[in-house]
């Protein structure tokens, strides 16, 4: 059989793209940080900080609420369904 190019050749599935997108350079920037400042705040690496605000990663539960607690923010306010 043949795929409809569909997720998982289902008809009725929608193909999903899990990435969302993220403010977390606006805020970095806003607050004079470099992705090194904010990867040592968050004990992660520079380029981690690269691929979440390049959307290439998005990160874990726990690390999304230290990100949030990084900017005083709540989760909602940072990452946001594209």
């Amino acid at each position: 059989m043949a795929s409809s190019g569909l997720a998982g050749g289902c008809p009725n599935a929608r193909a999903v793209d899990p990435t969302m997108k993220n403010r977390v350079r606006e805020l970095r920037t806003e607050r004079g940080w470099t992705q090194a400042d904010l990867a040592k705040r968050l004990d992660v690496s520079r380029n981690s900080i690269i691929a979440i605000e390049n959307g290439k990663y998005d990160p874990s539960l726990p690390l999304a609420f230290q990100i949030a607690d990084a900017f005083n923010l709540r989760i909602e306010d940072i990452f946001l369904r594209k």
